[in-house]
């Protein structure tokens, strides 16, 4: 079988799945290439194999990262080291492995090309004879080591007496346990479709769907009944089927919205079905979590709680390395101030754990078939980059570091939040205060988070709403003069909240006068549909009504989109209307002389015949009965101011 094989991307995999060699004309090269042949066959860290390239030298560049330097190999070379690497693979391996061997072109050099011998993990021990010695080798980070004492142990259990889970066959399962549509979507989301084979070719016991990766069925069994595998089953099983076989195989997700699980409610939600539909959930929910908490004055304004990618390693980290055969679901519980994931299953037996909790340790599989298919759904980085990738971005984010709790049949990852969203907890505990009618409690606690930071916006806005459920407008007064507060470093929506409360005070111009000047720089800026319609409601209250007229002739001009909000144009109408008012006065005043009244009775009805097609667009998008009754009243209302001002006979 051939195979569709990229060198730069066995370059960025781990060195545990790859060795370079310059070449292999050397006998004890040739012998050096058979032990690593066999150590990937005997695949003691469940990566599914290995590749040995020959022709390529591993080296490093001026700043001391790796590089690859393509030598290649001539024709004669090339077949020569094949069949010496094949003879040695055949006399001395025992059991015997056979690789299978791909030529591919050097892309320094067409005159030369590259061996590569692809190496599939086995259910065998293999070991290497040399003269009267025998050994069994592994692989261990870079190298290629004789395996001894516990390590041969391990090997020896692992490979005689148990078979890893993923590639075990399901005694019950069926070729109709399979989601025929879920499977298609992958394969050809992972680009492994090919138009020369249908689905069916690769639901046997003989096809690979990709290297590396176990065929997806074996055959078991008195009867000889395809049966599939538990990757296949629980990667491309149907949900039912998944639920019967698997009954503990998903996610419990909870949220509280404390730092404990004492909350006397709770968010919950059961995720079932294939492991790819629960990652690809659990990264969605996850994804709610990491919003972003803006400050104006550091130098980062726009921080996010979790960083994404740090959740989405962590989450596939639990579902690829849990233990299956544990009868305990992933639980993924999201708190105010962190997220914790609880992976049922040990630590590898092959892992350092002081270097596991440093990020810092080689990479071990317990299933490799779902680690592999993952990344080539590319639901994760590079293969054995989740931990060290979960350290760098929550750094890089700043916030704290992951911590890792590692239990007998368990290992939970615990996410921290960023500081900075400690505030948002604040926030939701005065909401709450709020809520629950503990006004005065609410209003302390939120002085003392303007204490500390003055132009946060949610903090304002909560500490509006109290005032004004007090109905204590001279306190918002207060605080606004005593801090002095710079109404351009606020946005638009709290300088109207601000301004409405201090309309309530008519009995102080001062309130009004100020009201004024912060609507004035509101609506100097950008604001939304329904801000625009309450700035205007606060300013028909507190400015003038040629101020009103003004602004929501602005407002049509800005946004061509609001010329359709009934509000606006009933507020321009009334505006209008009052103006006309003011000319009525005028016009009745007998200290007036007769050119001002002429002139006062003309803009009266030129103000009403204008306020009258306003209000007759406010009837035409009015959305509800009770909003027409109340343009209905207005229209009466002018019809009378109509006759007033109008023209003697």
């Amino acid at each position: 079988m051939t195979y569709s094989i990229d060198l730069k991307e066995l370059a960025t995999r781990e060195s545990e799945k790859v060795e370079w060699k310059k070449n292999g004309d050397d006998k004890e090269i040739v012998k050096s290439i058979v032990k690593t042949i066999s150590a990937f066959a005997n695949d003691i860290s469940n990566f599914g194999g290995g590749y040995v390239v020959c022709g390529a030298n591993e080296t490093k560049d001026e700043y001391g990262f790796p590089k690859l330097e393509y030598t290649g190999l001539s024709a004669n070379k090339l077949k020569e080291i094949e069949g010496r690497v094949l003879k040695y693979c055949r006399d001395n391996v025992s059991p015997p492995v056979v690789p299978i061997v791909q030529e591919l072109e050097n892309p320094e050099n067409s005159d030369t090309r590259i061996l590569i011998f692809i190496v599939l993990g086995t259910s065998e021990a293999h070991s290497y004879r040399d003269g009267e010695s025998s050994a069994y080798y592994v692989r261990v980070s870079r190298e290629t080591r004789e395996a001894r004492n516990g390590v041969l142990t391990q090997l020896l259990v692992k490979k005689q007496k148990l078979e890893y889970f993923d590639k075990k066959m399901h005694p019950t399962a069926t070729e109709s346990d399979i989601d025929v549509l879920l499977f298609r979507d992958c394969m050809q989301e992972m680009g492994l479709l090919f138009p020369d084979k249908s689905l069916e070719d690769y639901f046997s016991d003989k096809e690979q769907i990709a290297e590396l990766v176990s065929p997806l069925f074996r055959r078991g069994g008195l009867d000889s009944v395809l049966r599939p595998r538990n990757f296949t089953l629980l990667l491309f099983g149907k949900k039912s089927s998944i639920t019967v076989n698997f009954p503990d195989a998903h996610i419990v997700f909870s949220i509280y919205s404390g730092t404990d699980r004492s909350a006397t409610t709770a968010e919950r939600h059961i995720l079932t079905g294939s492991i790819i539909e629960q990652a690809r959930k659990s990264v969605e929910l996850l994804n709610a979590q990491a919003y972003t908490a803006f400050d104006k004055t550091n130098a980062k304004p726009n921080q996010v709680k979790y960083p994404i990618r740090a959740l989405q390693e962590a989450v596939i980290n639990a579902i690829v390395h849990r233990n299956y055969e544990i009868p305990e679901p992933i639980r993924i519980t999201v708190f105010s101030d962190r997220i914790e994931i609880m992976s049922p299953g040990e630590l590898h037996w092959g892992v350092d754990k002081e270097k596991f909790l440093s990020g810092k340790a080689s990479p071990k599989w317990r299933n490799q078939s779902f680690a592999y298919l993952f990344n080539k759904l590319q639901l994760a980085q590079f293969e054995g980059q989740g931990i060290p990738t979960i350290f760098r971005t929550m750094k890089e984010e700043g916030c704290p570091n992951p911590t890792f709790e590692i239990g007998t049949d368990s290992i939970t990852c615990i996410l921290p939040a960023h500081p900075r969203h400690r505030i948002v907890r604040e926030l939701q505990e005065i909401q709450d205060k709020i809520i629950l009618g503990k006004l005065d409690e609410a209003k302390q606690q939120a002085l003392h988070l303007l204490d500390t930071d003055l132009y946060n916006f949610r903090t304002l806005d909560l500490y509006c709403e109290i005032v004004a459920k007090q109905k204590k407008p001279q306190e918002l007064y207060e605080f606004i003069s005593n801090k002095n507060l710079d109404f351009y470093s606020l946005n638009p929506n709290t300088l109207i909240n601000i301004a409405e409360i201090l309309t309530f005070q008519k009995e102080d111009k001062n309130y009004e006068l100020l009201a004024n000047r912060i609507l004035s720089v509101a609506l100097s800026g950008k604001i939304e549909e329904s801000q625009v319609v309450k700035a205007v409601v606060s300013l028909k209250k507190v400015g003038t009504p040629e101020d009103v007229i003004k602004f929501v002739g602005d407002i049509f001009s800005k946004y061509p989109s609001l010329t359709t909000n009934a509000t606006l144009f009933e507020k321009r109408a009334t505006a209008k209307m009052d103006l006309a008012k003011s000319c009525i006065n005028t016009g009745k005043n007998f200290k007036s002389s007769s050119k001002t009244k002429s002139r006062a009775w003309e803009l009266c009805r030129q103000l009403l015949a204008e306020a009258e097609k306003d209000l007759s667009k406010a009837l035409e998008f009015a959305d509800n009965h009770n909003e027409k009754s109340f343009i209905e009243n207005h229209i009466t209302f002018l019809e009378k101011m109509k006759k007033t001002s109008q023209k003697p006979r």
